[in-house]
């Protein structure tokens, strides 16, 4: 009777210790999400259901490193076209993306020509801005644009982009790089405390900084609570960051249609507009959700159209557009 009970005693405990490997197995079965921390809307993953299971990462690097073992992945648009077009497989959600801007079209198909197959899904976007911390002398100057960012008062208190290409944008007021001075590019780096998009925020909250370069996205929760802050979108337009969701070569699992479509409608489409993130919707599906909030939010989220028409996005450059920019951002430095 001992001998049966010890057997009984082992099993279970054989059982146990069995427990965690099985459920360990059938999640690693299920497909995953990966994406950046704090760059999906919380609400949105909560309606992420079975089979599908999310991971969370510190940054963009990790998100691409572990393609292999994702069905789905979150990244910027100037992360995912930093890698070859096959190492991500057709979205096939024809129906989903008709639904978005002609805008939204080029950008799922990162930025290929007409005709390629749409590789992700530009479920939002947003401008780059110029956010000014108890700055209200620079505030009342709004007019000048990109041009603030000059200020000899922001010498050492204004963070900037980690990327190059958005600087140097941002020193030629436009969207042709090449084109920028390399004095006035010299002295526009000379102006930055650093060059940070993660941290960026932090520093101007903290005091460090009294301006900044950063998406809209990261501001728009602030705007009520923070009466520190104004934000400026220069009249000239401004770069447009896009947040896509792709799926991995590699990886057969159907993506998940429905939670894709959840943002595109009310009642979770008006909670993400009022923290910020904006799907490339017709501008009629959005404006009457946009009403519901204050205008100078609803204008940074959605600008005028012709405000709008101004602001564009950044396509992948070829080898030879790398090395220009390259060798422009060495001989300009401080």
């Amino acid at each position: 009777m001992l001998q049966e009970a010890g057997r009984g005693a082992r099993t279970l405990a054989a059982s146990s210790l069995l427990a965690p490997l099985l459920a360990s197995c059938q999640r690693g079965d299920r497909p995953l999400l990966l994406a950046g921390r704090g760059e999906l809307p919380a609400a949105w993953l909560k309606q992420l259901h079975d089979p599908w299971r999310s991971q969370l990462l510190e940054d963009p690097a990790a998100v691409v490193n572990g393609l292999s073992k994702a069905a789905l992945v979150q990244l910027t648009d100037g992360w995912a076209t930093s890698l070859p077009p096959s190492r991500w497989q057709p979205l096939a959600a024809p129906a989903l993306l008709a639904r978005l801007t002609p805008e939204a079209a080029l950008v799922s198909r990162l930025f290929q020509a007409e005709g390629a197959p749409a590789l992700a899904y530009p479920w939002a976007f947003t401008p780059w801005v110029l956010v000014l911390r108890s700055r209200p002398d620079l505030a009342a100057r709004s007019r000048e644009g990109w041009s603030l960012l000059f200020d000899p008062s922001l010498r050492d208190k204004l963070v900037l982009p980690s990327s190059p290409r958005l600087v140097m944008q941002l020193a030629a007021g436009g969207p042709e790089a090449v084109t920028v001075d390399l004095d006035r590019l010299r002295e526009l780096r000379r102006q930055a405390l650093a060059h940070d998009d993660r941290d960026g925020l932090n520093l101007l909250l903290a005091g460090d900084a009294e301006a900044a370069v950063l998406p809209a996205q990261r501001l728009i929760p602030l705007l009520r609570r923070d009466p520190r802050l104004r934000i400026l979108l220069p009249a000239s337009g401004a770069p447009l960051a896009w947040n896509l969701l792709l799926r991995p070569a590699g990886h057969p699992v159907a993506p998940p249609l429905e939670w894709l479509a959840a943002i595109l409608e009310p009642p979770l489409l008006q909670s993400l507009l009022t923290a910020g993130w904006v799907p490339p919707l017709p501008r009629a599906a959005l404006e009457p959700l946009l009403a519901k909030l204050p205008r100078p939010m609803a204008e940074l989220l959605l600008p005028p159209p012709e405000l709008l028409r101004r602001c564009w996005s950044l396509p992948p450059l070829d080898v030879r557009q790398r090395l220009m920019l390259q060798n422009l951002w060495d001989a300009a430095a401080p």
